[in-house]
């Protein structure tokens, strides 16, 4: 499952690779500080590209929330999720069947954009970090649906099995966050797509080739370490682990 991201390209920068605007530029301070390490569980905000305003970033809390909620339940109902995750990642083959995901099925889809994120691989009953990212650099844009509580947008990451390369990496679960190739960008936020149409897009196929994997510190678990440092993308090359 992916609950844990990194965030460490220019708003400009992000704002050119999708073709979108910021939706206030107040805001570009903060998101132009790099965030290396997103902890889910720490449901910071993310900047999203949300079906209902395709041409802006905004930003939203990582942890999908009820609509009916209100703002001053939120934290509480993370806490009331955590064993089943937060609301930080959904089953795609879910979609359309539990309700919290039907809501937002063909209206609320969203584009998360990340620099890479990381997964879970368990070598030798041990568990390390794996960055995952594109190998030149690119930024990935992750499949998502979102909700609107209040003045708040929340947000989930839609999960699929694994490609083979993810299968090796994250060998336990099977699991990894869908990931939009460049092509299918536009398409994923289009208002115009029928429950077929989305079944079809979530079969598409990210190139495994265009991705470079590698462990990197284990500090990454350890929650009583800031692990939001440049080192934390940074290979580790104790950690003989190769994909």
């Amino acid at each position: 499952m992916c609950f844990h991201t990194s965030h460490t390209q220019k708003v400009k920068k992000v704002e050119n690779r999708f073709k979108v605007q910021l939706i206030a530029d107040d805001l570009r301070a903060t998101y132009d500080t790099p965030h290396y390490h997103n902890n889910g569980f720490e449901h910071l905000n993310s900047l999203i590209i949300p079906q209902q305003k395709t041409t802006h970033l905004i930003p939203a809390t990582w942890g999908i929330v009820p609509s009916t909620k209100k703002v001053d339940e939120v934290k509480e109902y993370y806490k009331q999720q955590l064993k089943y995750g937060s609301g930080l990642n959904a089953r795609s083959e879910k979609l359309f069947d539990y309700w919290l995901y039907q809501k937002s099925a063909f209206t609320k889809r969203c584009i998360i954009p990340v620099s890479g994120f990381f997964e879970p691989h368990e070598y030798e009953q041990k568990k390390y970090p794996i960055h995952i990212k594109r190998k030149d650099d690119d930024l990935i844009g992750l499949a998502g649906i979102y909700t609107v509580v209040e003045n708040i947008v929340t947000y989930t990451i839609l999960t699929q099995t694994a490609s083979p390369l993810f299968a090796k990496i994250h060998n336990k679960k099977l699991r990894q966050p869908v990931l939009l190739r460049k092509d299918l960008e536009t398409d994923w936020l289009s208002n115009d797509l029928k429950q077929k149409d989305l079944e079809l897009l979530l079969t598409e196929n990210y190139n495994d080739t265009e991705i470079e994997a590698y462990a990197v510190s284990k500090d990454l678990f350890n929650s009583k370490i800031d692990s939001n440092s440049e080192n934390i993308v940074i290979k580790d090359t104790a950690i003989q682990i190769t994909f």
